[in-house]
């Protein structure tokens, strides 16, 4: 099943566009779509890894762009809204209601563990702020 999220995804991108969102042209795996509704401007941008989706949206109550989104998306295929987002591929993601924080603490944790098991040379460490 190797070909599983190609297969995946040569079905879920044209569904996208047909659905109204853009791809982008730098990263064909990310999409964004804009739309006013009830007089506000809503925005929804979509990134796919393999089989996974990860979605921002500046709505998200009923009657919302992403609201319209999810509900069409599980019509038509089986999947799950599994709710907010703490992790994706070693990133720590974070929200508030003005911005999104991404962060990679662990990972490097993870790195300086398996390249530098003595700990950091002092002559890496930060002696002042750029």
């Amino acid at each position: 099943m190797a070909q599983a999220g190609r297969r995946w995804q040569r079905s879920l991108f044209p569904w996208l566009i047909e659905f109204g969102f853009t791809q982008c042209k730098s990263d064909p795996c990310v999409f964004t779509m804009t739309k006013r509704v009830g007089g506000e401007l809503h925005r929804l941008t979509l990134g796919c890894f393999v089989d996974d989706l990860f979605t921002l949206y500046s709505h998200d109550g009923d009657g919302s762009l992403y609201a319209s989104f999810v509900e069409a998306l599980t019509t038509r295929w089986n999947v799950e809204d599994e709710g907010p987002v703490s992790d994706l591929l070693n990133v720590d993601i974070s929200s508030d209601a003005t911005s999104v924080t991404l962060k990679q603490e662990k990972y490097i944790a993870h790195l300086v563990t398996t390249f530098l098991p003595e700990g950091v040379p002092l002559s890496f460490h930060k002696t002042r702020s750029p």
